[in-house]
């Protein structure tokens, strides 16, 4: 990393700005490109046609997809000029923590599809920017190896409710073991979306033993292996070198060693035990209850865009909301996350934080999303864009990039620091 994780002097966006400009006087550019198109563009030449897929695809038409970005294009930055930017902070603090900008990494399963460090060159990045990780319920690597990367950098863990509450209960103990400041319950997905660019090339990565480390690497699931030993499936399958290829790919994923995991087809077992568990529709507001007695850590529900919901949360109490469509990946058609924002900001009236993803491509999107009133936002696909072109070099660039970029928009806009942001800051197209 060409910087290491300190004062907001080594982030600071013109340093960066001047970097990148003196490093092009030698032919030096960056790993990655800025421009979030292109990123993506470059990324889908260099990943798997299912990898991309996986990665990139939303629900149905991609509707939701298409509004998440249009949300953003409904309100305008109104600079103001004549104000002294000549020190600007982009800090922010949450539940009692304070962070170098108001970005965190929001939770993607099965990083491996995208570079083979996954998780930990993610992890590599946010200890060196101090950019919150959420660790993903579908990580590609467990929970405790990132966080020793992360060293004092900030860490959250996202939880998928799943059908057993004992693993629930021992993914939230592991999570404060290994420092995890909160806890970010996805609601959205108690089933999954229909992902046509998934379904038509029939492919799902857990499947393959893909993003399913916080499971194999669980006492609890570890035990619901062994009492599910003898219920194997026993339905026939047609036996073909793309079945073989498959089969041999999930024992080389699984922990272990190759030839006796092909021995004691627990890789096989352990994926037909994480289908089975996984989601749970039957999720309500009652269950909550549950996670508050078994963890201290403030909990955040993701997934919220009903300003009706954005009140249960509160009355439930959550300590914080994540306005959230699963980056268009659940349901086609549905209200852009930034539309959404603004009605759950007003109902929640600053009981709780407000936090915002899907769509965040800029560091102009966190201004206007900060400006409506979200505390912070959470970047998604183009890290891990960043991560298949470059690896933690890559996602690196990316963050210095999109700070920068924010730092410089705010300073710009004339504001000083994050708290100067205000609905003022920005107007609504009629």
């Amino acid at each position: 990393m060409s910087q290491k994780r300190g004062s907001s002097e080594a982030l600071n966006a013109i340093n960066w700005q001047k970097e990148i400009y003196i490093n092009g006087v030698s032919g030096k550019r960056l790993d990655i490109p800025s421009e979030m198109d292109r990123l993506e563009h470059n990324a889908s030449k260099v990943m798997s046609k299912e990898a991309f897929a996986y990665v990139a695809g939303g629900a149905g038409l991609g509707k939701t997809m298409d509004a998440n970005r249009q949300a953003f294009g409904h309100w305008k930055i109104v600079p103001r000029m004549l104000k002294d930017v000549s020190e600007r902070d982009i800090s922010i603090e949450l539940f009692g923590r304070k962070f170098p900008s108001p970005f965190l990494l929001a939770p993607i399963g099965v990083l491996e599809l995208a570079h083979p460090k996954a998780d930990l060159a993610v992890a590599g990045a946010c200890a060196s920017t101090g950019i919150p990780m959420i660790f993903s319920n579908q990580a590609s690597i467990a929970m405790e190896e990132c966080s020793t990367i992360l060293g004092d950098s900030p860490c959250w863990f996202q939880l998928y409710w799943s059908k057993s509450n004992e693993l629930v209960q021992s993914f939230v103990s592991r999570a404060e073991a290994c420092g995890c400041h909160a806890i970010v319950v996805t609601l959205d997905t108690t089933m999954l979306g229909w992902r046509s660019k998934d379904i038509d090339l029939a492919y799902l990565p857990f499947l393959k033993g893909m993003g399913i480390a916080q499971y194999t690497s669980d006492p609890v699931f570890k035990q619901l292996l062994k009492s599910e030993s003898d219920n194997e499936d026993q339905s026939k399958r047609k036996i073909n070198l793309a079945a073989i290829k498959a089969f041999i790919d999930m024992n080389r994923t699984y922990p272990g060693n190759f030839w006796k995991n092909l021995r004691s087809k627990e890789p096989l077992a352990a994926i037909r035990q994480f289908i089975q568990i996984y989601s749970r529709p039957s999720l309500t507001w009652e269950n909550l209850s549950f996670l508050r007695e078994h963890t201290k850590l403030p909990i955040l529900l993701k997934g919220i865009l009903h300003p009706e919901d954005a009140w249960k949360a509160v009355d439930h109490g959550a300590d914080g909301i994540i306005v959230s469509n699963h980056g268009g990946r659940q349901v086609d058609g549905a209200i852009g996350a930034l539309d959404a924002l603004n009605n759950v900001i007003d109902v929640v009236n600053d009981k709780i934080p407000v936090l915002m993803d899907s769509g965040i491509r800029s560091g102009a999107d966190a201004f206007k999303a900060l400006a409506i009133g979200a505390k912070a936002v959470c970047l998604g696909r183009p890290y891990v864009y960043a991560l298949a072109l470059a690896g933690e070099k890559g996602v690196y660039e990316l963050l210095r990039n999109i700070m920068a970029d924010f730092e410089l928009t705010m300073g710009l806009a004339g504001c000083r620091n994050v708290h100067e942001i205000n609905k003022k800051s920005i107007s609504r197209n009629s």
